[in-house]
């Protein structure tokens, strides 16, 4: 019998009009989104179904946004997770589905999540970049090399599949990067149109905000294994959770280590949960024979 993982997207996998359908069509999925903007005091889904896109792209809306997307869709199917993962903000997502957090404190937190974000990329400004066609060992080299002491930062921030990451950290470095990197033969390396360097040291001040609120938070064993972000080993551990998920602000979301760890722990099927199908498209690139399929 293959074994299956649930999959939550993240940030990137917005879109004006998400979940409108099932709105309409679904009364358990209207259910929770109704419920979300009670928890919230504003009218989230407003703005996920007639935008404007520069209001969903604010990551403090993007976050709430794609969690309340995902968790309701879960909500409606009738799936018995073996393992989950989320990819960066999904990883909320994924302790939702998997009963480590209610659905209230989850959508309290990410909300937070994504404010303090948005202020840290204020507060200390950068940008990212992805980088395609290049071996990850080379491109953290070079992320090396391209950093000047504490003051220009540039690190590995997302390792999406095998030759596809994104760096991030201050402007003057990353620009650095990307000279290095095409002068070493990378097909693509271009900026991102993000607010902040996400999953990087300049994300310290959301760090510490975001420690605060987890720290208030009951945090439950999950219902099967936890994949973390941050280590890409599975986990039971209401504790260790909790310290992934606030480790995961400041250092590389490990997503392709992810999945050929669960490849590597006998998953041979993948289900992607909420908008898009970005992770689909990952694991198709990481995962040699997959089984894949989405709900979004």
């Amino acid at each position: 019998m293959s074994k299956t993982a649930l999959l939550f997207p993240g940030q990137g996998s917005q879109k004006i009009g998400m979940g409108l359908y099932h709105y309409e069509n679904n009364p358990a999925f209207k259910a929770v989104f109704d419920q979300a903007n009670e928890i919230l005091g504003f009218g989230l889904t407003e703005i996920m179904f007639g935008g404007p896109d520069d209001s969903l792209r604010q990551t403090e809306n993007t976050q709430p946004a794609i969690f309340l997307h995902s968790v309701a869709l879960f909500r409606t199917l009738d799936l018995k997770p073996q393992a989950v993962a989320g990819h960066s903000l999904g990883e909320f997502s994924a302790l939702a589905a998997a009963g480590v957090l209610s659905f209230e404190d989850a959508l309290s937190v990410v909300r937070k999540r994504g404010e303090l974000m948005q202020k840290a990329g204020t507060d200390n400004p950068g940008t990212m970049a992805a980088v395609i066609g290049m071996a990850d060992e080379k491109v953290a080299e070079i992320c090396s090399q391209a950093t000047e002491g504490d003051n220009s930062v540039v690190v590995p921030a997302n390792y999406n599949c095998p030759g596809q990451l994104v760096i991030s950290g201050h402007e003057t470095a990353i620009d650095r990067a990307l000279v290095l990197l095409k002068e070493n033969g990378c097909k693509i390396a271009k900026k991102l149109p993000v607010s902040g360097a996400f999953h990087s040291p300049l994300m310290q001040s959301a760090y510490e905000g975001l420690k605060a609120e987890l720290e208030q938070l009951v945090f439950h064993p999950p219902v099967c294994p936890v994949y973390s972000n941050f280590t890409a080993k599975p986990t039971t551990s209401p504790d260790e959770i909790r310290s992934n998920l606030l480790d995961q602000l400041l250092n590389p979301v490990k997503w392709t280590q992810t999945l050929l760890q669960m490849q590597q722990d006998g998953f041979e099927a993948f289900t992607e949960i909420g908008p898009g199908n970005v992770l689909q498209g990952l694991v198709k690139r990481t995962v040699k024979g997959a089984a894949l399929s989405g709900y979004e």
